[in-house]
């Protein structure tokens, strides 16, 4: 993967999934206006998990097997007065406090998301 750019931004997530940017997200109504964003920005990270895991599984869709003991890696923040501050958990037990939708095939992979798609992550985990 090292060889490969990697996916920058939502829409090239898209593209590679092959969906449309503009009518792909969710239109968000009856939750409270303060929270409508997150879920729209859920989404956006969603896909982009999805796009970079094919990616780097060599175009082909790639999910973690929760009956297995392999490792399952996801971005990890800590919490400030300034936002979010990257690092990066694995998890290897049959627990999560991630869904499988936000998990990377890799650490590296996990790592990259997390630094490339920071403010999405804020928009999603914060309340803004």
């Amino acid at each position: 993967m090292a060889t490969k750019t990697k996916i920058k931004t939502f829409e090239a997530a898209c593209k590679l999934l092959k969906l449309d940017p503009e009518k792909v997200l969710p239109k968000v109504t009856g939750v409270p206006k303060k929270h409508q964003q997150a879920i729209i920005v859920h989404a956006q990270l969603i896909i982009i998990a999805e796009a970079l895991n094919m990616q780097a599984n060599n175009g082909k869709p790639w999910a973690p097997d929760w009956d297995n003991s392999s490792w399952k890696y996801w971005p990890w923040f800590n919490m400030s007065s300034s936002g979010l501050s990257y690092d990066v958990f694995v998890c290897s037990s049959s627990r999560s406090s991630v869904g499988s939708r936000l998990c990377f095939l890799s650490g590296e992979l996990a790592e990259y998301a997390g630094k490339q798609f920071k403010d999405l992550y804020e928009k999603c985990f914060l309340i803004q």
